[in-house]
């Protein structure tokens, strides 16, 4: 039993093979390659221009007339030039700090305090070392005299309370500063202060004299000096973020335009002169063209270069399948079908762009969406519908200055292909198809509406745009109708509604079931209760689970009475047999519902429930016989021939198979033996290997073994006795006797 995210890819050569494998991945990308260059084709960034790009003082050959309005815009340097010469005006913002001088003084004190508590000239200096202050010996002799000591430390306090208190700004910070002026901020008081007249470090040590201590000593002036140095920290602090913030404001407001050329404007005459001004319109001329779709010519580098952008593009939903849907990846009919199912979204949009007015309301991508949500599921195809909107979005057909290059392209082709993958979902119903049209029309209505209000649409455009969705997506719904059963059959995928079909009890298969074999028939059925519901408890497919159990045994219509659950009593015919003869009889049963199933044309993945749901296992029962009467026999005679459950789906058919059979022995069976023969039967086939390759966990597998013993509880459940003598039957009951 294996992890169910090792999957392999079906089909998919041995790693060995280099280049099988290289040939299997191509076949499955080409359809996108087709589709990147298709795709190029129609929507070619070329056209003519009128505006080649002549340099400064060239002579221009003809008159270069404007087509359309079209804005100039201003050059990198000059915006920046701009930005910058409005940032320089704004004033930087300065704020005191009154916590620094608090500090400051702390400090001070606790310095000199210090000091005061030594005793030696040589304590003295480490002392004041463990403050930063860094004293030679001559200085510590000079400062240890105790008068001396409380000078300075009056000074220092004074220079602290008095200058420091007015706002002193380090001299790296002021220096650097370009403005002419400064903000100083003092809590919710603001002036302006003309750099210059801003203290610094320089000015507050200039400012000693005027409380030095020792004024005319050359020792003690280098020593306040030092411990002024040591004590100083800015009291004026620069606000950068809010400084900056007021810039970044002011750069922002700038204008990227330079002017507005008119249409039909002539930006230069023949014969004139190319000046700075007129190549600046004629380079604005060429970008509009170029975002237009009229780039003028077209280089093999520049086809390659968009070759490989719609490529890019594509490769997403490419990736999707080959990592997480591998069984459609590792189809080469469906990865085609896929390819073809992109092509028409891609062809129809480039009709209707040629046909009429760029209206991306009615590119049909709902068309796609919904196919690929039928045939695959809705979150596949809310991807398929989200890459081709991407990429019908990002092209340009400069044909009368139309294209879909725009954001209401992107946005309206978007909403309406994943509403339409949302509104199909599963298709379980014709009136399905319906819905999912009122969806997306609904859809559509939606976001035009959001979209002509943002971008201020007149009310006709807007009610054109919902008319338009609209028609897409009542189109898109009658195609999609029209073309699911030519793609079911090209693709040889088999939808819900097929299944449903086949679900009927009028099929001739089931009728013929019914009919010549009844009690494999209520085996059946019964096998298809247990096995849906078991699927569905996992989410596997509930509805395939059901369908393919209706067939799993209809190769016993070619031999119904040798089959016990047809064997209403009587002689059993395997009793004249030989057990290799019996084993054959069953084990052909198999073969014999292939036949069955080619001959009435079901699909691929309902056959696979006939051989599977067997698998490989023994014909236990005539193996014993066989055994007993002393034969030998062989390998492969008294084993079906495979082979192994391969889905999920087939996985728990035989499960259900095996139990559905087995409970049948048991007389009045309680919820624990129920549930015991339950867990016996499914150990059995896991620990006969008949799990191997299916892709089935053990917490899928558990859950499973709950969901058949909440069924077969349910049927197997007590009734009480109805009174005989009101014409009822008990537990005693027995037929009368007859006359």
């Amino acid at each position: 039993m294996n992890d169910a995210r090792r999957v392999p890819l079906a089909l998919e050569p041995p790693p060995s093979k280099l280049p099988r494998r290289i040939g299997f991945h191509a076949i499955r990308w080409l359809p996108l390659a087709l589709l990147a260059a298709v795709t190029y084709v129609l929507y070619p960034d070329t056209g003519s221009t009128q505006a080649p790009l002549m340099e400064v003082g060239e002579v221009a050959q003809a008159d270069v007339v404007a087509p359309f309005a079209f804005y100039v815009p201003k050059s990198p340097a000059e915006i920046q030039r701009e930005a910058d010469a409005l940032a320089a005006t704004v004033r930087p913002i300065y704020e005191f700090q009154p916590e620094a001088v608090d500090s400051v003084r702390a400090t001070a004190v606790a310095l000199f305090d210090a000091l005061d508590a030594t005793e030696t000239d040589s304590t003295l200096a480490d002392s004041a070392a463990a403050y930063g202050l860094r004293l030679s010996t001559e200085e510590a002799a000079f400062l240890f005299e105790g008068s001396r000591r409380a000078a300075y430390r009056s000074a220092a306090l004074r220079m602290i309370d008095r200058e420091l208190a007015r706002g002193i700004v380090a001299n790296a910070t002021i220096d650097s500063e370009t403005a002419r002026e400064i903000i100083e901020r003092r809590g919710e008081t603001e002036r302006v202060v003309a750099r210059d007249a801003v203290l610094s470090l320089s000015t507050f040590l200039d400012r000693r004299s005027a409380r030095h201590p020792e004024p005319n000593s050359v020792l003690g002036d280098q020593l306040h000096v030092r411990l002024l140095n040591t004590l100083f920290r800015p009291t004026l602090v620069p606000n950068t973020i809010e400084t900056e913030a007021l810039r970044a404001e002011l750069r922002a407001d700038v204008d990227s335009l330079k002017g507005l050329v008119r249409q039909n404007e002539r930006i230069i005459g023949e014969h004139e002169v190319v000046t700075a001004a007129v190549q600046e319109r004629l380079a604005a001329l060429l970008n509009e063209l170029s975002r237009r779709g009229g780039t003028g010519g077209v280089t093999l580098t520049g086809a390659i270069g968009k070759i490989l952008t719609n490529a890019l593009i594509l490769s997403i939903f490419w990736l999707l399948l080959m990592l997480y849907r591998r069984e459609t990846y590792g189809n080469a009919r469906q990865m085609t079908m896929v390819g073809v199912l992109f092509g028409i979204v891609v062809l129809g949009a480039a009709a209707m762009v040629r046909l009429s007015a760029p209206a991306p309301e009615l590119i049909p991508i709902p068309l796609a969406a919904m196919l690929i949500a039928i045939f695959f599921s809705g979150r596949v195809a809310m991807v398929a519908a989200t890459v081709l909107a991407v990429l019908l979005a990002s092209q340009h057909v400069y044909v009368t200055q139309a294209y879909y290059g725009d954001e209401a392209a992107l946005y309206l082709a978007l909403i309406g292909g994943v509403a339409a993958a949302v509104g199909i979902r599963a298709m379980r119903r014709r009136a399905q198809m319906l819905a999912t049209m009122l969806i997306v029309a609904a859809a559509f209505a939606v976001a035009a509406i959001a979209i002509g209000l943002a971008a201020d649409y007149e009310i006709a455009r807007i009610g054109l745009t919902i008319m338009r969705g609209g028609g897409n997506a009542v189109v898109s719904a009658a195609l999609a109708s029209v073309a699911l059963p030519v793609l079911e059959n090209v693709s040889r995928l088999t939808t819900d509604l097929t299944l449903l079909e086949l679900s009927n009890p009028t099929h001739p298969l089931v009728r013929r079931l019914a009919t010549e074999a009844p009690g494999t028939y209520a085996h059946t059925i019964a096998v298809a209760n247990l096995c849906e519901a078991g699927c569905n408890a996992i989410g596997a497919n509930g509805l395939l689970a059901r369908v393919g159990c209706y067939y799993h045994d209809i190769g016993k219509i070619k031999k119904p009475q040798f089959f016990v659950e047809n064997q209403s009593g009587g002689t059993n015919p395997h009793d004249k047999l030989k057990p290799d003869v019996s084993a054959t009889i069953i084990r052909n049963h198999v073969k014999e519902g292939m036949a069955l199933a080619d001959e009435a044309g079901l699909p691929d993945i309902v056959k696979a429930f006939i051989p599977e749901h067997h698998g490989t296992a023994e014909i236990t029962y005539f193996l014993e016989r066989a055994r007993d009467r002393g034969d030998e026999p062989p390998a492969d005679h008294y084993r079906y021939p495979g082979p192994k459950p391969r889905s999920v789906e087939t996985a728990v058919a035989m499960l259900a198979d095996g139990v559905e059979a087995a409970l049948r022995v048991l007389n009045d069976p309680s919820p624990q033996d129920i549930r015991e023969a339950i867990d016996h039967i499914v150990g059995q086939r896991v620990a006969t290997g008949q799990l191997n390759d299916a892709p089935l966990t053990l917490a899928q597998l558990d859950r499973v073994k709950e969901e058949f013993s909440r069924v077969v509880s349910g049927v197997h459940h007590n009734r009480i006795d109805y009174p005989v003598r009101a014409g009822g039957i008990a537990a005693e009951w027995k037929p009368a006797a007859r006359a």
